[in-house]
């Protein structure tokens, strides 16, 4: 062509083997059912998926839910995407150290596992499983009232563990009384006192699926169940599934909320459970300034600023948004952590950044609970603690104490 540079002459051959297998790398075959499974999450997110693949609908909805229009839900994890990190640069990362201390104990990662109820209903290992990976990985892991464990089973079966124990206050304020004295008997040093569930939120999943704790066969869960063999199997297979702290109970989460908690709760209650109770206090469900000013006044360790994953009252503060108000607030004169729409490391260190001593999750776990028993919680961790290190490392931070100040959300 006028005007153009002919193009240059490339020489071809035949590829020989030698030239090709260079190129080759065929992965080992894992034979493993669950670790093949496993091995495709590269994200929470995928663990979720994974784990709506492998539970009944109904279940699954209970942990992936949350109340009436699920708007609470959807604004934390937008709130988290917005936040944007600071980095530096010409900065050695080469070690760059997760670890923090959490009331006084040193943890692994700046994070909690929350207190989640029925947890044997989304897999069967349950609340024991998810405790030993919890020790493995070097942080807390709470146990709920509404456990399908009791506490001292837990200590039995996990006594290297970081437990604590997450409680509501019933109406009979003797039989509260009674699990606390069994809480300590068995050893724990921590108390999560949950205050924002007066009455139960109106979960419209749980009601359409016909969710009952424990489950019961309606035609609806039935056919639901039936997809999902080895799940029931187990089921069928193991202890039955039931309340660990009291018994006798067949019915809906609201219908059990609206029998045994207490809508009079108030501060008088958590003094009364102050001076009840002489190990650490923290109480969770925070959702304004001046009600972490009025427990910190009565002498708590920790608080958590949460809205309880979005499963009470739609449209309720974002706790991420309201968290640096909260820190302030209380000036680091107790703990402050924070739930609700975490899914990531980095979403971790957000918090950490922005106030919190640590993060709280919940369906994250349940999520790798539910993905793969005991094994799949620990790779919810192997994923979040690789998200934090690198995001830590592209931040130019070596510790998680240079992550405030650094972190900000628009």
């Amino acid at each position: 062509m006028t005007g153009s540079q002919s193009p240059r002459n490339i020489r071809r051959s035949v590829p020989k083997w030698s030239d090709i297998s260079s190129y080759l790398e065929f992965k080992k075959p894992k034979f493993n059912a669950t670790e093949r499974r496993l091995s495709q999450a590269l994200t929470v997110k995928d663990l979720a998926k994974i784990a709506r693949r492998r539970t009944p609908r109904s279940v699954f909805d209970y942990v992936h839910g949350a109340a009436e229009g699920e708007v609470s839900i959807a604004r934390a994890r937008s709130t988290f995407q917005k936040v944007e990190f600071m980095p530096r640069v010409l900065h050695d990362v080469s070690d760059v150290s997760t670890e923090t201390t959490i009331l006084g104990k040193p943890a692994a990662f700046p994070l909690i596992l929350a207190p989640t109820g029925f947890t044997r209903m989304m897999q069967h290992e349950g609340e024991v499983a998810v405790a030993r990976s919890a020790a493995r990985a070097g942080v807390p892991y709470s146990l709920s009232t509404m456990g399908t464990t009791s506490p001292a089973e837990l200590v039995t079966e996990v006594p290297d563990g970081n437990n604590w124990f997450q409680l509501y206050l019933w109406k009979d304020r003797e039989a509260s009384r009674q699990l606390i004295d069994e809480v300590r008997k068995a050893g724990y040093d921590t108390l999560v006192l949950t205050v924002d569930t007066p009455v139960a939120g109106n979960r419209l999943r749980d009601e359409r699926n016909g969710l009952t704790i424990p489950p019961t066969l309606s035609l609806k869960t039935m056919i639901d169940f039936a997809l999902y063999p080895q799940w029931w199997g187990n089921v069928l297979t193991t202890e039955p599934i039931e309340f660990a702290s009291f018994r006798s109970f067949n019915g809906t989460v609201a219908e059990l909320v609206g029998q045994m908690f207490d809508p009079a709760l108030s501060m008088n209650d958590v003094q009364w459970l102050r001076d009840e109770w002489e190990g650490k206090l923290v109480i969770k469900g925070i959702q304004s300034v001046e009600d972490a000013r009025r427990v910190l006044d009565l002498g708590v360790d920790g608080m958590v600023v949460s809205n309880h994953g979005g499963r009470q009252l739609d449209r309720a503060p974002t706790p991420l948004e309201l968290l640096p108000y909260v820190a302030e607030a209380v000036n680091e004169r107790a703990e402050i952590y924070i739930d609700t729409g975490i899914l990531s490391g980095a979403d971790v260190l957000a918090a950490v950044g922005l106030g919190a001593t640590a993060a709280m999750v919940g369906r994250a776990y349940l999520y790798g609970l539910m993905a793969g028993g005991e094994r799949g919680v620990d790779k919810m961790f192997d994923i979040m603690r690789a998200e934090a290190v690198r995001t830590m490392q592209l931040m130019g931070a070596q510790n998680v104490s240079e992550l405030r100040g650094r972190v900000t959300l628009p």
